[in-house]
């Protein structure tokens, strides 16, 4: 999962980046919400974790821009204001959810879960079925027929991303960007070798193949029927 942390206080940003990261998020960071718009320019995001409180553009001029540009992203709105006038001002111009400052950071996970599953799927359950395999995706495991897959962190993650996105092609770049954050320095065939582990692990032949190639453009799964267990 790919968040975007706007906070204009740098210890609060780095604490927050650190631990999210250390909670299997991938995590850019952004000091006000020019920055944020600049990052959004070229990266996709599950969720943004957004400050109020900033230079240049404030998180409330911020989301009113996201939401008139049509970005369907997922906001969290961090809040050292407890006003209701002011939560309420948040929601209606188009935050999904909000925690007023100081929190604690289990909770901020917790929303941040919530908002996922709230996006992702619409019922209670949390597993992803594409033929043969499953994705359970509160636990993390890939299973063919009932059998678990062990597929590492990065692994795992490029498969859900592609299966959240089905019938649509990802290129390179743009799962490389979902997976990592910019900053990532790493080798430049890093999406292929992934794809590659995980085609092998999953028993994916060319006969019936689940990931497909487009060649110069991506990868994508096809489904006609995706659709999520209960």
């Amino acid at each position: 999962m790919k968040l975007l942390l706007v906070e204009d206080e740098r210890d609060l940003n780095q604490s927050l980046t650190k631990l999210l990261k250390k909670n299997q998020f991938s995590v850019d960071s952004a000091f006000d919400g020019q920055d944020a718009l600049d990052y959004l320019a070229v990266g996709d995001y599950d969720v943004i974790i957004l400050d109020v409180m900033m230079p240049r553009m404030d998180g409330f001029q911020f989301i009113q821009r996201l939401r008139r540009d049509n970005h369907k992203v997922a906001v969290l709105m961090l809040t050292a204001r407890d006003a209701l006038e002011d939560r309420i001002k948040g929601l209606d111009l188009g935050a999904d959810d909000y925690v007023i400052k100081p929190f604690e950071f289990e909770e901020l996970l917790a929303r941040i879960r919530a908002m996922l599953r709230r996006r992702y799927r619409p019922s209670a359950d949390n597993c992803l079925k594409l033929g043969r395999i499953t994705l359970d995706m509160s636990k993390k495991l890939v299973l063919k027929e009932g059998e678990i897959i062990e597929l590492t962190a990065k692994e795992y993650e490029v498969l859900e991303y592609l299966a959240r996105n089905q019938n649509q092609v990802l290129s390179r770049e743009k799962i490389r960007n979902h997976v990592w954050d910019f900053d990532y320095e790493g080798e430049s065939n890093i999406i292929d070798v992934l794809i590659k582990n995980i085609r092998r692990k999953i028993g994916d032949s060319r006969q019936d193949s689940l990931i497909q190639t487009k060649r110069g453009l991506g990868y994508v799964i096809w489904q006609k029927d995706v659709h999520l267990e209960d």
